[in-house]
């Protein structure tokens, strides 16, 4: 069987993940320390967990609508338009996913044609690229730069548009880089969009995790881009429920549709009992305020700001990120390459990173570490990345 006559050659070309080549040897590893990916370190809230096992005594077990369960469409839209001001009709215009990444696909399925351009701010999650390489595009990077606080600036933007362009990927606040753009970065962006067709992919999954005075801003919610935004959310990191899969996209029914219509013939649904949580999720959410949110973006803070103060410290230049939770500091001075860094770093002490060039090329001469673990490990890894950069 000769598999390279067979295979597609778009999925062929495209390279394994970055971050999972470290994640899988730090599991081989005792002693290692991981800050490669980025999943909470909290456990899902009980009574979450609660109303799932309920859910299962009860037989609950059959498929939902293929939009989701009714009772969770209407909480998202709730839950959008109390915290983001986005108003979204939970019958058509709210779909319920198999996690944000199914969002991430169906948008792109959707509107992209072969040769279609996607411009997608670098660095940026490792998904998007090849997403939009399977959907038969072609991902333009729009490098962001750390003296602009990694936010996507208007005059970038317009210099990678082309006749060709069809979306634009909007990621913040950004995985890897903890970039955060403000309402009026936003309104300056609209500034360029408005008299194009250029849709826009607005990913929002770490909305809720944001520090220091800073707050997220919903670009559908930019007086007239709600017409051409996909907004994708989910429950995997402001809620700690990464392993339950349950996301969204919202949008205008007209863009909502054709999306839909892929779901429809390929997942279904979203697991019945990621459901029930996810309703559990937001329901609790609504009633204590979203104490257990704020409890978990504290500690976040708390050791965001312990390696932000280490890493400079020790030489490591890095920009204090605004959102998320991750840190994106310059090991250029290292000498090093990024791949090389992790990979002695790895070696040496045990600890694992992301190479900056997992989130694209524009990320070379920077490592990713997620602050999504505790606080005592933080420090010893802390201290075995001292040790490893004194070193050299």
């Amino acid at each position: 069987m000769h598999y390279d006559r067979v295979i597609n050659e778009r999925v062929a070309g495209v390279p394994p993940s970055g971050i999972r080549k470290f994640f899988d040897i730090v599991r081989q590893m005792p002693g290692a320390i991981s800050l490669g990916v980025g999943e909470p370190d909290f456990i899902t809230p009980w009574p979450i967990r609660d109303a799932a096992i309920q859910s299962i005594e009860e037989g609950r077990t059959q498929y939902t609508s293929n939009w989701g369960m009714e009772s969770l469409r209407e909480k998202v839209a709730a839950y959008l338009r109390m915290r983001y001001h986005v108003v979204y009709d939970p019958h058509d215009e709210v779909l319920i996913t198999v996690g944000a990444s199914e969002g991430i696909d169906l948008a792109l399925r959707a509107i992209v044609c072969p040769g279609d351009e996607v411009l997608v701010p670098e660095p940026s999650y490792v998904s998007y690229a090849p997403c939009v390489t399977f959907a038969g595009g072609k991902a333009v990077p729009v490098v962001t730069r750390a003296e602009d606080c990694f936010a996507l600036t208007p005059e970038a933007l317009a210099a990678a548009i082309t006749p060709r362009t069809k979306a634009l990927i909007l990621p913040y606040p950004n995985n890897p880089t903890g970039g955060v753009m403000t309402r009026e970065q936003f309104a300056a962006l609209a500034k360029v969009l408005r008299n194009t067709q250029i849709v826009v992919i607005s990913d929002e999954i770490y909305s809720e995790l944001v520090y220091s005075g800073h707050e997220h801003t919903s670009f559908a919610a930019i007086e007239d881009m709600w017409e051409r935004t996909v907004t994708l959310n989910g429950f995997s990191k402001a809620f700690a429920m990464t392993g339950w899969r349950v996301g969204y996209c919202c949008a205008p029914r007209e863009l909502l549709a054709p999306m839909f219509k892929i779901h429809q013939y390929t997942m279904l649904c979203a697991s019945i009992q990621g459901q029930i949580a996810a309703d559990c999720a937001l329901g609790r959410a609504f009633e204590t305020q979203f104490e257990d949110v704020r409890t978990m973006v504290r500690s976040y803070d708390r050791r965001r700001r312990l390696m932000v103060k280490r890493l400079n410290d020790m030489g490591l230049t890095c920009f204090e990120p605004r959102g998320a939770f991750y840190v994106f500091p310059s090991i250029q001075r290292t000498g090093l390459s990024s791949d090389a860094f992790c990979t002695k770093l790895l070696e040496a002490q045990h600890v694992a990173c992301v190479p900056g060039t997992a989130f694209g090329a524009s990320g070379e001469g920077h490592i990713r570490c997620s602050y999504a673990t505790s606080i005592e490990k933080l420090g010893t890894a802390l201290d075995r990345i001292e040790a490893f950069v004194q070193s050299l």
